[in-house]
């Protein structure tokens, strides 16, 4: 750049396999004075929408991107710098970026690591991982999910970390077959996944029925596990919408599934059309709807929530770092239940629901980041 006081802001890599985004809306405009973390524009990948904040403090000098084109991930987007840096040198800028733009360019590694595989317990299990130093970190997804429900937090916290997301059986590309559906089928998954990679040591983050995977395996092992991050975990409460689990197996058409994921976020504007098309096309492979209804019993006892979790994690008994992290206007468990997460440093995220690492990805980090710290 002319002037290195002029910050680019880029377009993120949201998922290990994004190549394009493409911004809905401007919340800031030019001239307005930003700070660190201020909502900058609402971008739309062909996944999920989401909210880019903005990484440093200063002016917003430039605006690069109009609403409604496709930008190539790291492409220059927008830019800051203080007042006095001369027009001359933002045009210069301004025009490199637009030239990367018009051009479609895409980064050359958006199609993201090889996704690898590894026989445990007799079933396929498939996992990608992403980074090359520091602790490593296991991402464990929740019930009808995979691994790219991650699409937020993988890449940045592979800055300083081995990040890896496996698909739990029945999910992804694994194997459909989930046995009997028990927490103990998916812990012995995530030790197994551990195990393949080399890991004698990590972390653990679980959402929702990952949060539960996360607990079994790490009672398991205790000594295996260096901390453990719990996002709106299942197994500590007996409340939980029942309605939506059983509406979710059940779903076959887009009019019975978009309302129900729609739940899961606080702002349910979140959900592309692609979400919905990938849920859909996920929940008509073969095996799928057998292995939903399985997990069921893992998760529900009647119309209550099992508490399993709970359970294992006093049996656990301090030996491991806990943070628990939950969303505020969580519909499918309520928030309450983090004050039975026993020795969690909790966060608890306002104006946010069942997704945290999908809505609020910035601070669902820090409290990762936070954890990892802790753990020594």
């Amino acid at each position: 750049m002319t002037d290195e006081r002029i910050v680019a802001v880029t377009m993120p890599k949201w998922g290990l396999s994004m190549q394009l985004g493409k911004i809905i809306s401007w919340i800031a405009t030019e001239g307005d004075a930003v700070s660190a973390g201020d909502e900058l524009a609402d971008i739309e990948t062909d996944k999920i929408a989401g909210t880019l904040e903005a990484g440093s403090a200063g002016t917003l000098r430039r605006i690069i991107a109009r609403v409604g084109e496709d930008v190539p991930v790291s492409g220059t987007i927008a830019l800051i710098a203080p007042a006095d840096v001369s027009d001359d040198d933002l045009d210069a800028v301004v025009q490199e970026a637009r030239a990367v733009i018009d051009a479609g360019v895409r980064d050359e590694a958006a199609g993201g690591p090889a996704v690898e595989t590894a026989d445990i317990g007799g079933r396929k299990i498939c996992y990608a991982g992403v980074g090359e130093g520091g602790d490593v970190v296991l991402l464990v997804h929740g019930y009808g999910g995979d691994r790219d429900s991650w699409l937020f937090l993988q890449e940045p916290l592979a800055a300083r970390h081995r990040v890896y997301a496996l698909d739990l059986p029945g999910h992804g590309t694994s194997s459909k077959d989930v046995g009997d559906g028990s927490a103990g089928i998916l812990a012995d998954t995530i030790l197994g996944v551990l195990d393949a990679i080399g890991a004698e040591h990590a972390h653990l983050v679980g959402h929702s029925l990952g949060g539960a995977a996360a607990v079994a395996a790490t009672a398991r092992d205790p000594r295996r596990i260096s901390s453990l991050t719990l996002i709106a975990p299942s197994g500590f409460g007996q409340e939980i919408n029942a309605g939506y689990l059983r509406g979710f197996a059940d779903a076959q058409t887009r009019r019975e599934l978009k309302p129900l994921i729609g739940q899961l976020f606080a702002d349910d504007h979140l959900v592309t059309r692609q979400v919905i098309d990938d849920l859909l096309a996920y929940k008509r492979l073969d095996g799928v709807d057998a292995a939903l209804h399985a997990l069921l019993g893992t998760l529900l006892d009647g119309d209550k929530q099992r508490t399993e979790s709970a359970t294992a994690l006093a049996a656990i008994g301090g030996a491991v770092p806990v943070t628990v992290v939950w969303g505020s206007e969580d519909r499918i468990i309520p928030p309450a239940q983090a004050e039975s997460v026993a020795g969690a440093v909790r966060y608890l995220l306002e104006g946010t629901g069942h997704m945290p690492h999908m809505e609020r990805p910035t601070e669902v980090q820090a409290a990762i980041e936070e954890a990892i710290a802790r753990a020594g």
